[in-house]
């Protein structure tokens, strides 16, 4: 694991999309995870940037989405399918059929869970997955006590997590859907690379204890840990309580890899 902090949420998320917009141009048929969430707005728009003005071709690339909340159908606004597509699908030239999300809708989960697995499997796999954090430690929806080997499945949202997303669903915790289709936490740790953006200081604690704590189920983040290639971006609010956070400002700033993005 590297943590890389920056100045504030902009220069993170700037530096999470040239990172992909620099693997994209390695490797035309990347197959990228993609994440939802606030965070990861301002990356789809640096990436949308990066299209229009540099020439970043997405032509070749595939996606497979984190998670889908259960019961929405894909046009419904609040689902991820539309997020995607208002976010990052409309504005870079994907080929809609190379984007995938699991089916909340769909009339059978567990076959829908399994069949997502298996089109990752056929895929060749993630190249580089982008994960956000949530407030209990979680990637996608991996509440506590989440299996580390766990698959995509369906998973009842916490109360924490439901009061998250509320500002999506009117600002109504009750109206956040309680169950929903995610990867799980063995299938994120398959990608063969993962970016990790978490910024603010309300996320400061989760991240300390996401990166710095003890692995253990009940933060599922604590699981990239394990992971050889995993790269953790963050603001300088959300670091202030890294105990190693000198540490990884020198490694940034002295490792050749990184040089081109100081």
């Amino acid at each position: 694991m590297e943590i890389l902090i920056l100045p504030d949420p902009a220069s993170a998320e700037h530096l999470a999309a040239r990172i992909v917009g620099d693997r994209v141009r390695a490797k035309p048929d990347l197959v990228l995870g993609c994440a939802t969430g606030s965070t990861m707005e301002g990356i789809y728009d640096e990436l949308a940037r990066l299209h229009r003005e540099e020439g970043v071709d997405f032509a070749g690339v595939t996606t497979f989405n984190l998670d889908e909340y259960v019961g929405l159908e894909p046009t419904d606004p609040r689902s991820y399918h539309h997020y995607m597509h208002e976010r990052l699908f409309s504005r870079v030239n994907l080929d809609p059929e190379n984007c995938h999300l699991p089916q909340g809708s769909a009339a059978d989960l567990e076959q829908e869970a399994r069949g997502y697995e298996a089109l990752i499997k056929v895929s060749g796999g993630i190249d580089l997955q982008l994960l956000g954090l949530g407030r209990t430690g979680h990637i996608g929806f991996n509440e506590p006590l989440s299996s580390l080997m766990s698959r995509t499945r369906e998973k009842a949202l916490a109360p924490v997590t439901r009061q998250q997303n509320a500002p999506q669903f009117g600002g109504d915790p009750a109206a956040v859907p309680t169950r929903a289709l995610t990867m799980g936490v063995g299938t994120i740790l398959e990608a063969r690379e993962i970016i990790m953006v978490v910024t603010g200081e309300h996320k400061a604690a989760i991240l300390a204890k996401a990166t710095e704590g003890p692995i253990t189920s009940m933060v599922s983040a604590t699981a990239l840990q394990l992971h050889p290639h995993c790269i953790v971006i963050v603001d300088e609010a959300a670091a202030q309580e890294l105990e190693g956070r000198e540490h990884y400002r020198w490694q940034f700033a002295n490792e050749p890899e990184w040089q081109p993005y100081c």
